[in-house]
């Protein structure tokens, strides 16, 4: 939790809790841990789980192409709650436009290490393509760092998802991210 802690100190604003790696009774206990320590202070986004959003007291959902689907996890979290959809290509960006998603996800932009299957990256085109076809706010995710952040901005994205860029000195590494996305 002092990982999280320094995400919020350097200035995050939306936390997305995602652990593919531990049971469902430990990812639950994890997400009220976060939630006690960081409160309302920041925006915290479950991944994959609607029924655990709801558990912990998370302001919304992220699912994945191979998740509940859109309307199904909308029906769980209710209509007050985040909902975003991860999108991979312009028919997914298509379909979750479509949806009740509060935001749509695109990539992986660039190369990324986070995931153990990842879809094809789409580069910076891809992101400009789902600009294209939805007014939605779109998240850029996927190899995002420092010193690319601005060119993904510059294609269309509205914000960045990152992971590895802020593994050393997290809270730092937020204050970078803001001072260069300004």
């Amino acid at each position: 939790m002092q990982f999280v802690e320094e995400l919020v100190a350097g200035g995050v604003s939306v936390l997305q809790y995602r652990d593919k790696l531990r049971n469902p009774r430990q990812v639950l206990d994890q997400a009220y841990e976060m939630k006690r320590r960081v409160g309302d202070c920041v925006k915290l986004i479950m991944n994959d789980r609607a029924d655990f959003c709801l558990a912990a007291g998370f302001d919304g959902v992220h699912v994945g192409q191979e998740d509940l689907s859109p309307d199904g996890a909308r029906r769980v979290i209710g209509a007050e709650r985040w909902l975003g959809v991860s999108t991979h290509n312009p028919e997914q960006v298509n379909a979750a436009d479509k949806t009740s998603a509060d935001y749509l996800a695109i990539g992986p932009v660039f190369a990324t290490t986070s995931k153990v299957n990842p879809d094809p990256v789409v580069g910076l085109a891809g992101v400009r393509a789902a600009r294209a076809l939805t007014r939605k706010p779109l998240v850029a995710i996927g190899g995002i760092t420092r010193a690319n952040c601005r060119s993904v901005i510059a294609a269309g994205a509205d914000s960045v998802a990152v992971i590895s860029d802020l593994l050393r000195d997290p809270g730092k590494t937020v204050r970078d991210f803001l001072t260069i996305l300004g």
